[in-house]
């Protein structure tokens, strides 16, 4: 039996599933607005960050047996890593988050070290006992900046040449295409030329003259190259996050519409059958009037 009871049920759920569908389209908005000022805030720097590599290329090219703290792989049976994964601060940004933990849980050991990034990491790897995880290295992706790129990576660098770590490694997630990305890992110390990402704009035939010396340029230039990849990390993390997230918030609002779509046929069929009982009652009372 229909009853304005079911009626006013059935409005009440449509009226909350609109209420939530403007606040998914809202943060579709935002994320769609704040990735495009994190990819030209990367365009912007990419330059810069390319002719550090084409010089860093340049001197292992022509100085390939230079011993460098930088360059050299210490040989050590279980040389200890330390990781740098980048997460976000908060869900509803389908499984970027899950692909990054799963991705570090498959690559460290328990006496490894891990630098997380954003809360949600942070929350996943303080419960469990993975590796042993830097308690006090509060960062975040959020809107991205060089100055935050160089104090994390001043961090890193830090560690590695006080022989805290051997090896120093970026777990982050890149956007591929508008709509698709992937976890990605590289290897930021010692310095890996095989997996630059401009490698070809960097070679050069001819041969170049560094003042003072190979070292002096090498121990300049590194560093400022590691910040440009902590840097192009966040910022492909940042983005890639608001690209799952207006995924999932479209997907969201498309659903949303559905089931509002859904429940209005309902409504409507409700309406007309408590209305059409309501006239059936009225007839039948009539036709008893009359028969008494």
């Amino acid at each position: 039996m229909i009853t304005m009871a079911n009626i006013r049920e059935i409005k009440t759920r449509m009226n909350s599933i609109e209420d939530t569908l403007k606040i998914t389209n809202a943060m579709y908005l935002i994320s769609s607005s704040k990735l495009k000022k994190a990819r030209k805030q990367l365009d912007a720097t990419t330059p810069y960050f390319e002719m550090l590599q084409a010089s860093l290329l340049d001197i292992m090219a022509h100085t390939p047996d230079l011993q460098h703290i930088f360059l050299n792989k210490r040989k050590k049976e279980h040389p200890k890593k330390g990781y740098l994964v980048m997460t976000a601060d908060r869900g509803l940004a389908g499984a970027y988050n899950h692909n990054i933990t799963k991705m570090a849980e498959e690559n460290i050991n328990e006496d490894d070290k891990l630098f997380v990034i954003g809360y949600m990491g942070r929350n996943y790897f303080g419960r469990r006992n993975v590796a042993q995880m830097d308690e006090d290295f509060f960062y975040t992706t959020q809107d991205p900046t060089i100055y935050r790129a160089r104090r994390i990576a001043e961090k890193m660098i830090e560690e590695y040449v006080s022989g805290e770590l051997d090896e120093v490694y970026i777990i982050y997630t890149k956007m591929i295409t508008s709509i698709t990305s992937e976890p990605k890992m590289i290897r930021v110390l010692p310095l890996n030329p095989d997996q630059y990402e401009f490698a070809g704009k960097g070679k050069r035939s001819h041969m170049t003259e560094f003042q003072p010396s190979v070292k002096a340029v090498l121990d300049r230039l590194a560093p400022n190259y590691i910040k440009g990849l902590v840097y192009g990390a966040m910022v492909e993390s940042f983005s890639s996050e608001l690209n799952a997230r207006m995924m999932a918030m479209e997907g969201a609002s498309k659903s949303a519409r559905e089931m509002i779509r859904s429940l209005g046929l309902m409504y409507n069929r409700a309406r007309q059958a408590a209305i059409t009982q309501e006239i059936t009652e009225v007839c039948a009372g009539a036709k008893s009037l009359k028969k008494e």
